[in-house]
């Protein structure tokens, strides 16, 4: 069974776009949300809160493609380690940081969750990484992992609470890979959505196929669907489909057949089903279930 979870959220400034302090009722983790404007607001009055041992996020985009990109840090002072980063690194625009009200982080607790939140990003792919290497993952006695897996977890929902959702995965089924020697691949509970509440679709038209799953955010196309090789020109969806092209995520087979190289998420079953058959359509009638039913079909039915 999934539990819910109460975030409290203070705005300094009573206003969205400034400085917000969160945190998750009753967990010792608590996060601060700044932009880089207010940056030499934060030791003013959350000196306590950034002179400590944590890990942070630089958030901000690429000049050429306006793609969002992230850097993943972690410091035993983070606020000396921010004022750093502002002097030397010019990208981001936004910082998100994550510290404990107990101060029992340790520099292994927080190298261990640099290293694991850099895989799921790299996993994830929403945004662009800046980190140039993958940090080695910190071996901790089992007590300390799980610990450390629950307090990342909390991160992850505050991170997404505060508008920024490039730790969740939106695939449905996931593995974690081994954080040990000896432990097995498992599945983390924390870090994957609900695989009872993801609708399974297939598209079928026209000799093209492809598999998908529709989640809260939208509809995420499997690897290995096929993909139109002759689309219309100057439809609505065009640009998003050489885009898709451009990234790799869509590739070429040697016989010229073009497929998906990985998993990726759409807004819209509109969206992906107009890049898959190369000209605008409406995605809930085209996409459907084992049953045949499409998605305006399921909807109304539950509805009813």
């Amino acid at each position: 069974m999934t539990l819910g979870k109460s975030i409290r959220i203070y705005l300094k400034e009573g206003s969205v776009t400034g400085i917000k302090f969160a945190e998750v009722v009753n967990q010792t983790i608590q996060a601060l949300s700044c932009p880089r404007t207010k940056i030499s607001d934060l030791n003013k009055h959350f000196s306590k809160e950034i002179n400590t041992q944590g890990v942070y996020f630089l958030i901000g985009y690429e000049q050429d493609t306006s793609k969002q990109i992230v850097y993943v840090g972690e410091a035993e002072n983070v606020w000396d380690r921010l004022k750093n980063h502002d002097s030397k690194k010019d990208f981001w625009n936004e910082v998100i940081l994550f510290t404990s009200k107990d101060d029992n982080l340790t520099k292994s607790h927080i190298k261990y969750l640099e290293s694991r939140i850099v895989q799921i990003a790299n996993e994830t792919k929403r945004y662009g990484l800046k980190n140039g290497n993958n940090p080695t993952l910190s071996s901790l006695p089992l007590p300390d992992r799980d610990a450390m897996e629950e307090f990342l977890s909390n991160i992850r929902v505050l991170t997404g609470t505060l508008g920024h959702k490039f730790l969740e995965n939106p695939i449905a089924f996931r593995n974690i890979p081994d954080t040990s020697n000896t432990q097995k691949t498992t599945k983390d509970n924390n870090l994957v959505a609900n695989p009872s509440e993801d609708l399974e679709l297939n598209l079928v038209v026209s000799g093209i196929e492809a598999n998908a799953i529709q989640t809260n955010e939208g509809l995420v196309v499997f690897e290995n669907s096929n993909v139109s090789k002759n689309p219309t020109k100057n439809y609505g969806y065009g640009n998003l489909r050489d885009s898709l092209i451009a990234e790799n995520v869509i590739q070429s087979k040697t016989n010229g057949d073009l497929y998906f190289a990985r998993n990726y998420l759409f807004s819209s079953a509109s969206a992906a089903a107009a890049v898959i058959l190369g000209y605008s359509v409406n995605g809930r009638n085209v996409w459907k279930n084992d049953e045949g039913l499409s998605i305006k079909e399921i909807e109304k039915s539950e509805l009813n």
